[in-house]
């Protein structure tokens, strides 16, 4: 087995404009600790792959900040490791893409130069722990030109996925994009396992012929000429798709079932930082909250996720509540389904609220 991974870091920006508007998809905080793309690529390291070129587009100086040279994910190294991919970086390049076809354009001179059988091809809206070993050699053992991976969802009014339809082989016959109200259905990740050759092909082809979507023009066009195969992803999987996603999927990090099933045999990497361990006040009461490194913490906290370096001030209490890095959040402050993006300011008795399905939000830098 042979594989290059690429990763879609701003392909779903639009989803979450409150969170990305300063930043990719893949460098949106989550957990405590990590950023979404830490998946992705922890995923594609853990199966042994060692070259991940990174499609990037715009904002993404938090980005590269967080990724530096790659070694936190042993992707530091003299052949292969980790390539950012971003717009203008190469003469074929046709600039800022507008969908998935056209970034795929932009790095055909990276995967030309690249030797690998397959490309492992990830987005950054998923949260998962996933063996791509076992996708590639279910690629491989039903002949599949294509093999996208599935999950079941329970697809509620509200939300629109992807759903895949298959045969009793696992081929797909039947593709349903923004599919809405259909009960438990199989949905689409959007991870692929695509040959090298075979994508080079199709990226060619689709530019003779002026094709914009890959869903459409390619996947959905050629279902049955193509060797289309569904793999099902059985495990824990969360689709970031809005705030209030983002938000619920966040608070499920508190059931250790869940953290155990995600972080549990094969490590999910993030960038270190070296930070002092968290301090709590005499007075101070936690409960069922994940508190990062670097936190001080003199009031209450129940169920919240607290960011490295975040404050909380004598008689503050918060709960259902993620505070990200570096926020200071004062005297006598109540909080109640609140998401606080970095570095802000909360100051003294200050009262707050908002709901699980919409909580209440504040921007970087914001002071209150």
């Amino acid at each position: 087995m042979s594989a290059v991974g690429v990763i879609f870091s701003n392909i779903h920006d639009e989803n979450i404009p409150e969170l990305s508007s300063q930043r990719t998809m893949g460098s949106l905080p989550y957990g405590g600790r990590y950023r979404l793309i830490d998946f992705a690529l922890s995923n594609l390291v853990n199966a042994g792959i060692t070259t991940v070129g990174i499609i990037t587009k715009n904002n993404y100086q938090s980005l590269l900040d967080h990724l530096g040279s790659g070694k936190d994910w042993d992707l530091a190294r003299k052949t292969g490791g980790l390539v950012l991919l971003p717009p203008f970086g190469a003469m074929d390049n046709g600039g800022l893409y507008k969908n998935r076809l056209e970034a795929l354009k932009g790095v055909t001179g990276f995967l030309s130069r690249r030797n690998e059988d397959y490309v492992v091809l990830c987005d950054c809206d998923g949260v998962c722990r996933m063996d791509f070993s076992d996708v590639i050699d279910y690629h491989e053992k039903k002949g599949a030109d294509v093999t996208i991976v599935c999950h079941p969802e329970e697809i509620g009014k509200s939300s629109a996925y992807d759903i895949v339809k298959t045969d009793e082989s696992g081929r797909v016959t039947d593709l349903e994009f923004n599919g809405r109200n259909k009960g438990t259905a199989k949905y689409y990740t959007n991870i692929m396992v695509i040959g090298r050759d075979f994508l080079l092909n199709i990226i060619k082809d689709s530019v003779a012929h002026g094709y914009k979507s890959f869903r459409e023009d390619i996947l959905l066009r050629n279902l049955k000429r193509y060797n289309v195969y569904a793999y099902d992803f059985v495990g824990y999987h969360a689709t970031i798709e809005s705030l209030s996603s983002y938000f619920k999927h966040n608070m499920e990090l508190l059931d250790k079932n869940i953290r155990d099933e995600l972080f549990g045999a094969r490590d999910i990497y993030t960038k270190v930082r070296d930070s002092a361990p968290s301090k709590y006040g005499f007075n101070s009461l936690v409960k069922n909250s994940l508190v990062s490194d670097g936190c001080v913490v003199e009031g209450t906290v129940e169920n919240c996720i607290l960011f490295r370096g975040v404050k909380v001030g004598k008689g503050s209490v918060l709960k259902n509540s993620i505070i990200m890095q570096d926020t200071v959040i004062g005297d006598g402050v109540k909080l109640n389904c609140v998401i606080t993006d970095k570095n802000v300011v909360i100051r003294d008795n200050r009262v707050l609220a908002g709901c699980e399905i919409q909580p209440y939000f504040l921007a970087k830098g914001t002071m209150i």
